[in-house]
């Protein structure tokens, strides 16, 4: 575990499960051989330096952090009305994690390392070893 890595926890407006967003980027991929899957915000994150070394956005759904993205870098874009933003640029691969209970929250907000939520498997449409409905009971259980 670096102390030089933070990453960030967004809540994933307009999906509401991990497949509903991996559906959308596979989606836009699919149109675009040459585009990335991108995140963008309106603040720039002052910690940069962290959030590249290895960073990762954490999505919430319905109150659970329930997946992860690696974030690989981070890039100017001027959105429709000529105000600067930040796009994240991510990885791909979407990676689930144990359910971990979000409060909600506007925007976004860095998330320790050591209170990050370990990985539970990458995720692969249609092929979860293990319910999600299962995965939220046994985390409300404090057991996962």
């Amino acid at each position: 575990m670096s102390k030089n890595k933070i990453n960030i926890v967004k809540i994933c407006v307009g999906a509401k499960f991990v497949e509903e967003l991996w559906f959308w980027q596979q989606e836009k991929l699919s149109k675009n051989s040459n585009a990335n899957i991108v995140h963008v915000t309106r603040m720039r994150p002052r910690r940069e330096k962290e959030l590249l070394n290895g960073g990762s956005i954490y999505w919430v759904f319905k109150g659970y952090i329930l997946a992860r993205q690696r974030i690989l870098s981070l890039d100017e874009v001027r959105a429709s009305d000529g105000v600067m933003k930040c796009s994240l640029v991510l990885d791909p691969d979407v990676y689930l994690t144990y359910p971990v209970k979000k409060r909600p929250f506007q925007g976004w907000r860095y998330l320790k390392e050591e209170d990050s939520p370990k990985d539970f498997e990458k995720f692969i449409p249609g092929n979860e070893s293990f319910p999600k409905d299962l995965k939220l009971a046994l985390s409300e259980l404090g057991i996962v």
